[in-house]
């Protein structure tokens, strides 16, 4: 394992020549570099697994606290609202991570092909998970980064890596969770579509009864599988969608803050700037401003990924 990750530490390093979050020519795979620890921030996480190479990562989900490091990595089967911080890491050892994203129709075509059970019926869990780390995930893993240096091979080879990638995750230690997420009918399911909709309409008012029937169930049973897979409320999840879009739209097109308020679907400003104080922990104006006298300061908006 030592040696494997050695590799991975110095694949992933040669790869990064700059710090943030950096896109690859392998479609869905990206590498992190942080050279010092970071303020806490907001994050989107999608269907994902994370692996650090080196370093330390938190990431709050709600009430929930998930470390990750050399030996845990993290699982994502759902898009989930996140505050993401790199605990450790110094120039001389910077933190450096790779993020696959997880196509969820692959991994039900995995699971058929695969004749893998389907998960048991039983109530929604959480969307997110650590796990250890093991020798065959690091080893595809570092085959899917050693296609970088030989790019002419990566829309053959890669595609099937990450379905190795995946078929470790169904085998492995979190494996019931994302049967869950791909099983049809499930509660896990159910509540992956309900999230789909609320990240195609989140502009829109919200009646908990109008998206419980969507995903064909009832509005208490609904609100409490939505709970238990995100660890919030779906009116809780609708506003931070709207206010991290608020942010961006701030940041990165220069709308004023009543402007982005009424985008996202906000009908007073005023409530937006309270709102947007209690989740970001100052004023638009003030917090925009801030970002943009920040070092890279593209890199550090709500949707940002500078920290995966």
């Amino acid at each position: 394992m030592d040696v494997a990750l050695a590799a991975l530490r110095q694949s992933i390093a040669r790869w990064t020549d700059k710090e943030g979050l950096l896109g690859t020519a392998i479609p869905g795979v990206s590498l992190a570099r942080r050279g010092a620890p970071t303020e806490p921030m907001s994050y989107m996480y999608e269907p994902s697994l994370c692996v650090v190479a080196q370093g330390v990562k938190r990431v709050l989900l709600g009430a929930d606290t998930y470390v990750l490091d050399a030996h845990h990595c993290l699982l994502t089967a759902v898009d989930l609202p996140t505050v993401v911080q790199i605990l450790h890491a110094s120039r001389e050892q910077p933190y450096l991570s790779l993020l696959v994203q997880l196509d969820l129709r692959e991994l039900a075509q995995l699971m058929a092909d695969s004749q893998l059970p389907p998960s048991q019926a039983q109530p929604a869990g959480r969307g997110m998970a650590t796990g250890a780390v093991t020798g065959p995930l690091l080893s595809a893993c570092q085959r899917l980064l050693d296609l970088l240096a030989a790019p002419q091979d990566i829309p053959i080879l890669a595609p099937l890596i990450q379905r190795e990638i995946l078929y470790r995750l169904l085998v492995g230690e979190q494996g019931a969770r994302l049967r869950q997420i791909a099983s049809a009918g499930s509660p896990s399911q159910q509540i992956a579509r309900a999230i789909a909709w609320l990240k195609r309409h989140y502009t829109r008012p919200l009646r908990i009864e109008d998206l419980a029937a969507h995903v064909h169930m009832s509005p208490s049973t609904f609100h409490q599988h939505f709970r238990a897979v995100t660890a919030m409320s779906p009116l809780q999840y609708q506003k931070w969608l709207r206010l991290n879009e608020a942010r961006r739209l701030m940041l990165t097109e220069g709308l004023d803050a009543a402007t982005a308020a009424f985008q996202v679907g906000y009908a007073s400003p005023s409530q937006f700037s309270r709102e947007y104080r209690r989740v970001f922990g100052a004023p638009p104006f003030r917090d925009i401003t801030s970002l943009r006298h920040m070092a890279g300061s593209a890199r550090v908006y709500g949707y940002s990924q500078v920290d995966q």
